[in-house]
């Protein structure tokens, strides 16, 4: 048609997403000198040796095929061996698991195959920033239910119950939480079951930095009384493990879900790779006690970090999971992506600001301690300094 642009052509969800924030401050931070990064949640430990050498060693025996859609058996196997001896979860691993390119790949299936056009999704925010646009994607409503710091960034019952009605259908979760680094307890999720069984809400439970808790074991809310039949739990090897460019993640749940996902997962993607599967299995079997090295390391820095954030005059509720902070900038008089820009600028670091994890974000920035104890130290007296000039 005359006149029609490409852009006209997108759809409207495509022409109404925006680009990821997080993203949009690592570009800009690209090619300036002398930046320290506390934006990117990665960790800066390199994936273990031995894990490597298996990927080459594989690599030099030909295995280079496709693998089954769901995943290499023997790696569902070791997922669901870890799963129950570390948290408690019992799954079948021929029908109630799925391996995918990364968590975000189970997240995507696990969205497209629960919602239907006009159907409420529950996110608690702060929050991961792709939980909406997927959704939203998918023809979904996003329905946020804001978080506080003086609630330690906890869910609710109350909050919960407030932002039901009848088309409510899923409840996406995400503790420990990213950006915040808040956890949920056991008994914490008690009276959120309770809900989500009284309502037949769908959840899905986000657990990527299950195993990155500090003072407390991590408890998912499919370990509860009748949660199993309405849980996927999503998690993967990125973070604990070391492992963020492998993509491999994977998604528990009731075998009629996984089937669906399992689906969409043959037409998109048709298996995750099998080098990454390879090394997933490796990490399982043989890399336990490197991955409580590195959590315990996370420990040391974020007990520095925060006490150091608290030294220079920035309010921080205590992060007790992922490798976050969330501090206060509030009292600054800055927007966080005020304060985000001219720290960059001004100081050389780079943070993310809270409003891109939802509106309950504004007046927080997230700060990633996954990063070296001296560059967190020279961080700190950068942000200092900065903060002196204001």
């Amino acid at each position: 048609m005359s006149g029609t642009t490409l852009t006209d052509l997108l759809s409207p969800a495509a022409r109404r997403m925006q680009p990821s924030g997080i993203r949009r401050y690592f570009d800009y931070a690209a090619g300036k000198k002398d930046i320290i990064s506390l934006g990117v949640g990665e960790p800066d430990f390199v994936t273990p040796k031995h894990v490597r050498d298996a990927c080459i060693q594989a690599l030099e025996r030909g295995r280079t095929t496709y693998t089954s859609n769901a995943g290499m058996p023997e790696l569902r196997e070791a997922i669901v061996n870890y799963l129950r001896d570390g948290f408690q979860l019992e799954y079948d691993p021929a029908n109630e698991v799925i391996v995918t390119v990364g968590s975000s790949e189970s997240i995507d299936l696990a969205l497209r195959t629960i919602i239907s056009e006009g159907d409420e999704i529950l996110i608690p925010e702060p929050c991961f920033i792709a939980y909406s646009p997927i959704a939203e994607l998918c023809g979904g409503v996003t329905v946020p239910i804001e978080t506080t710091a003086e609630q330690q960034f906890k869910l609710t019952a109350e909050a919960l119950k407030a932002k039901l009605t009848h088309r409510s259908k899923v409840l996406v979760l995400s503790y420990p939480s990213n950006p915040t680094g808040a956890i949920m307890t056991r008994e914490d999720w008690v009276p959120i079951a309770k809900l989500v069984l009284e309502h037949g809400l769908i959840v899905i439970s986000d657990e990527i930095y299950a195993e990155l808790t500090f003072g407390a074991v991590h408890a998912s809310i499919a370990s509860l009384p009748g949660m199993m039949e309405r849980t996927l739990v999503v998690s993967g090897f990125s973070k604990a493990f070391a492992m963020t460019g492998w993509r491999v993640g994977y998604a528990c749940g009731p075998a009629e879900l996984i089937a669906a996902m399992l689906k969409i997962h043959q037409y998109t993607i048709m298996c995750a790779p099998i080098l990454s599967q390879i090394g997933a299995i490796e990490s399982l079997v043989n890399g336990l006690e490197e991955k409580d090295r590195m959590v315990d390391s996370y420990n040391q820095r974020r007990l520095s970090f925060v006490d150091g954030l608290r030294g220079i005059g920035l309010p921080c509720h205590e992060p007790l999971g992922s490798f976050y902070a969330f501090p206060s900038i509030a009292h600054t008089g800055l927007t966080s992506d005020e304060f985000a820009r001219r720290l960059l600028d001004e100081a050389g670091v780079v943070t993310v600001p809270g409003h891109v994890f939802g509106a309950g974000g504004e007046g927080f920035i997230r700060c990633c301690y996954a990063t070296s104890p001296s560059q967190l130290e020279s961080a700190l007296e950068r942000m200092d300094v900065f903060l002196r000039s204001l």
